[in-house]
């Protein structure tokens, strides 16, 4: 049995120096502390007297005297000042005869928890958790908070001597706050703190602080253009329409995702024939495309283009689009492989810019889709974490560059955002080693970020009085990139003149390569009639026989004729490019769909394949003012009897995940309804 005699130097009457046993499962520590107390209060000549229930009391000369036993009665007895005081003096002198008298309090049911903060408090000391939150609280006080369109919370703070922008729950907000901690108290504060401390600036930002918009490499303010530098003092480049420069403190907010990597300082008087001179780029019409590519990055908005480069082993593509990326939003992982799931490309979205990806053998139906929606803007929503209805949404709009050595888009929607490029293999005598590629790079870009910088600045400056004919689907991007080239960069109309071939060839590779569309331009080149009529159960035995046998039992075949409807709509945007109208109609009391596919004088013909490359300006003897050299000639005009590039658009190799696209599962369905038996075969009219 072991005995603990609990003493005090000054409240020595609160237990008279008796001994009281613990440690057996039948001890009663509170009956033993009670019994004590009563002797040492006689023995110290406590005051008694009577209450009206007839019971004695006493009243203590020494506050903790009887403590455990008036905690009975009176709940609030140990949270008394004049107790609390006492409790904290206790604590200072003899910790340990303090710890044995709260242990008996806690075995009376005293909440010791909330005891202990009123001691503290009544001590002046800070030890206790709640206390760590509020310091916590002081200290984010000296952050600007506020919110952005989606409530997310986030915070300015100052660290040597310069801003940054933080996520309240990020793990930079958290640094700094523990930082501080340290430095102001010289300790490090428990979690629970924290959480607390987090939770309350996260609702100060919410409701209290004003609602701004929050920018990943690039943003814009008041007309003018801000690329964050990336750097250690969070500098940002401003550029307006007649300038570029360098500023400490952008009006702009600009948040800091894993892996981002610095851009160097930009310089003045470059050229953008040291960006050619580190690329296999083959003709001047792919170069003018990859600038403007590049150029369209610049804008904190799409629609973007889609980059798509491909060739054979050897030709430098994963080169080709880290160095464009370096330019703009380096990374330390600049290509990343395709994800396998809509949300994971999302999250790829929301972290950074410009999206890389490396060596993709095909694009299945479902991420060809995503991607469009990330080039022209989309969203992406799943079930919160650790809730049951909470979503958390993903909304992005990023320039996207893909590489691969098979032609890898199969897709008319996704084609008709792509610009394609096709590099050739370098001769081993030519090779370069990635070192001395890395070193002219580093050499090279802050000339060529400062030239890209001087034809971001025209293009500003351009825009409004810019004009085209005609608008292609990626009109945005078509503006913006002629206000900044052309006459400058290029000759005056060099990129629609580039953007137009690269289109056609596109087109005609599409085509190509879906056995629908390819079935329809042959039936249509076969007859000299205006239209062909019918239901679409008759098209797709017209088209069996023309495209034959061995493609129609292919995977790429349409089974049904509701698949083969799906895939002539898919098609049909392509099929009028190139003068083949497919209207759809119904006909009779029974109201039977149909379709008629109609052709003009030069309809059945494919648009002419893209020009060899021609002399086009070399990039120097162009000036931001518009002057060029006379002796230049601009590109000639497409012609129909040179050969066109290699294909860049082919059948897509891969399955989709799941159940596939949609194409896939419109084959199952059934192949026509007792009507259409019924319709007279189609024909020519």
């Amino acid at each position: 049995m072991t005995q603990i005699a609990i003493a005090a130097q000054k409240p020595a009457a609160a237990l008279s120096g008796e001994a009281f046993e613990i440690g057996d499962a039948d001890a009663k520590p509170a009956e033993l502390q009670a019994q004590t107390a009563r002797k040492g209060a006689s023995e110290n000549g406590a005051e008694s007297e009577h209450n009206d229930c007839g019971f004695s009391v006493y009243e203590p000369s020494d506050p903790l005297a009887d403590l455990v036993v008036r905690c009975a009665a009176d709940p609030g007895a140990p949270f008394k000042p004049d107790v609390l005081d006492a409790l904290a003096e206790l604590r200072t002198d003899d910790r340990a005869a303090f710890e044995a008298l709260r242990a008996a309090l806690k075995a009376a049911k005293v909440r010791v928890s909330a005891l202990d903060q009123a001691i503290s408090a009544a001590a002046g000391t800070d030890n206790d958790r709640q206390t760590q939150a509020d310091l916590l609280l002081e200290i984010a006080a000296e952050a600007a908070l506020f919110h952005t369109g989606d409530k997310t919370a986030f915070a300015d703070i100052v660290i040597a001597g310069h801003r940054e922008t933080w996520p309240v729950k990020s793990k930079g907000f958290r640094r700094w706050l523990g930082r501080a901690f340290y430095e102001k108290h010289g300790g490090a504060p428990n979690g629970d703190a924290v959480q607390s401390a987090l939770a309350v600036v996260e609702a100060k930002a919410h409701y209290d602080a004003p609602e701004r918009a929050i920018y990943l490499r690039i943003g814009e303010h008041d007309g003018k253009l801000y690329l964050d530098l990336g750097d250690e003092s969070w500098r940002a480049i401003e550029i307006d329409a007649d300038r570029w420069r360098i500023i400490a403190e952008p009006p702009v907010r600009f948040r800091r995702a894993a892996g981002m990597l610095a851009l160097p300082e930009p310089t003045r008087g470059g050229s953008l024939d040291a960006l050619r001179k580190l690329v296999n780029v083959g003709t001047d019409q792919d170069f003018i495309l990859a600038i403007a590519w590049l150029l369209a990055t610049f804008r904190p908005r799409g629609p973007y283009p889609v980059l798509i480069v491909a060739g054979e082993q050897g030709s430098a593509k994963s080169t080709f689009i880290t160095v464009l990326r370096s330019l703009i939003d380096p990374n330390t992982s600049p290509l990343r492989s395709l994800p396998r799931e809509d949300r994971d490309l999302f999250i790829a979205a929301n972290n950074g810019h410009v999206l890389s990806f490396d060596n993709v053998s095909g694009l299945p139906g479902w991420i060809s889709d995503t991607l469009c929606r990330l080039a022209t803007g989309g969203g992406f929503a799943v079930r919160t974490l650790y809730s049951d209805s909470d979503e958390t949404l993903f909304e992005a709009m990023r320039p996207i560059a893909l590489n691969g050595i098979e032609d890898i888009v199969s897709r008319p929607d996704l084609a008709e955002r792509g610009l394609f490029l096709t590099l050739t293999a370098i001769p081993e005598t030519a090779r370069r080693t990635d070192k001395a590629v890395t070193t002219d790079l580093d050499a090279a870009r802050p000339a060529i970020l400062g030239a890209l910088l001087d034809a971001v600045s025209a293009g500003l400056r351009r825009l409004p009085e810019t004009n085209l004919n005609r608008l292609p689907r990626m009109a945005d991007f078509a503006m913006w990139a002629t206000a900044c080239g052309d006459g400058t960069l290029w000759p005056a109309g060099g990129f629609m003149e580039a953007h137009d071939a690269n289109r056609a060839s596109a087109i005609n590779d599409v085509i190509e390569n879906d056995p629908v569309a390819n079935a329809i331009r042959g039936l249509v080149d076969g007859e000299a009639r205006t239209a062909w009529t019918g239901s679409a159960q008759h098209l797709l035995a017209a088209l069996r026989e023309i495209a034959g046998e061995n493609v129609a039992k292919g995977k790429a075949w349409p089974e049904s004729a509701r698949a083969l409807s799906a895939r002539v709509t898919r098609a049909a945007t392509f099929l009028r490019s190139i003068g083949i109208e497919i209207e759809r109609y119904r006909e009779g009391h029974a109201k039977t769909r149909m379709l008629e596919i109609s052709s003009a004088d030069n309809r059945g013909k494919l648009p002419s394949a893209p020009s060899a490359p021609s002399a086009m300006a070399d990039f120097r003897h162009f000036s931001a003012d518009g002057s060029s050299d006379p002796t230049v000639h601009r590109p000639s005009a497409p012609s129909a009897d040179r050969p066109h590039r290699p294909q860049t658009v082919r059948s897509n190799p891969l399955k989709t995940n799941g159940a596939g696209d949609a194409d896939g599962a419109d084959a199952k369905i059934p192949t026509q309804t007792g009507s259409e038996k019924n319709i007279v075969p189609g024909g020519w009219i």
